[in-house]
């Protein structure tokens, strides 16, 4: 079966058991909005990265592997919706359509984040069974990328502080799901996860820098989502830091870094392709209607 269907099976299958069996008493609107929450599933990227790392240590567990990948984009799925709420972003639109809390207002859209976590954790208790000792190490580790000091609670953190550091709100704010991502695929094929934090660092960081450029030359029509929004809350971004064309630059860097700290392992040549691909896919291509040049006074080319 394709990664993907493996993932999309395993997170349906995992909000299935949120809005509860047949009979059983739930509420429809806030069971409806937690499926609104994660469909249409975007890119899926980090699931992807979850399971390609897994593969490429033997994925043993596939079970666990399939655990693991949906507990990890429920995790992004909440903090997207919370992201999104008036007292962050006050976002209308994700991913072309209107945000949790416009569609369903706050009190729901913040349960839905709420809900979403805790049925991540859920979804990695019920799996357990498969290895005990894994299943408790992919507990930890999706816990402390998502909480405090290091996970993506400090990085929406950072951005209420007056100083900010901005490699460590880039590690923090999106690079501990992709550092998660790289760790828990091979946690959940027994390996060590340790070797496996730099990947996840670089592409998180990667991923970081090219919504940054994203978010400053796309419109929000391309975007599907508000856009210059880094502007707007006054965040630090890597356009902002490096200007344009050494944010290209510096992306194309860290891409370079990440193929190279891919642990020996039988799918090496796999993973490598993989980066190279999002490599491609993160770049950013300024559309013909984004307002690159009023705001940059340049266009963007793929790197």
């Amino acid at each position: 079966m394709p990664l993907s269907h493996r993932i999309d099976a395993a997170i349906a299958g995992a909000i299935a058991t949120a809005q509860g069996a047949a009979g059983q008493a739930a509420p429809p609107r806030l069971a409806s909005a937690l499926h609104y929450a994660v469909t249409p599933g975007g890119a899926r990227i980090r699931p992807t990265i979850l399971m390609a790392v897994a593969s490429a240590c033997g994925d043993d567990r596939p079970a666990l592997s399939d655990a693991a990948a949906a507990a990890l984009e429920l995790i992004h799925c909440a903090s997207l919706v919370h992201d999104d709420m008036p007292c962050f972003d006050d976002a209308d639109t994700r991913r072309g359509k209107p945000s949790v809390h416009r569609a369903y207002g706050e009190p729901l859209a913040l349960l839905t984040g709420d809900s979403l976590i805790v049925l991540a954790f859920e979804v990695l208790a019920r799996e357990a069974h498969h290895d005990p000792m894994r299943a408790a190490q992919l507990v930890l580790t999706l816990a402390q990328r998502t909480g405090m000091p290091r996970g993506i609670c400090a990085g929406q953190g950072w951005e209420s502080e007056a100083q900010v550091d901005l490699s460590a709100y880039h590690q923090a704010k999106t690079g501990a799901l992709f550092i998660a991502a790289t760790q828990m695929g091979a946690i959940a094929s027994g390996q060590e996860p340790e070797p496996w934090e730099e990947l996840g660092a670089r592409i998180g960081e990667a991923f970081q820098v090219a919504d940054d450029l994203r978010d400053a030359l796309y419109d929000s029509e391309a975007l599907g989502k508000p856009a210059g929004q880094d502007a707007v809350h006054g965040r630090p971004s890597a356009v902002a830091s490096y200007g344009v064309q050494g944010a290209i630059r510096h992306l194309k860097d860290i891409l370079s870094g990440a193929i190279a700290s891919i642990p020996s392992c039988p799918g090496e040549a796999m993973l490598a392709q993989m980066v190279r691909a999002q490599a491609e896919r993160l770049t950013p291509v300024a559309p013909a209607h984004a307002t690159a040049s009023a705001r940059s006074g340049s266009g963007v080319r793929r790197a």
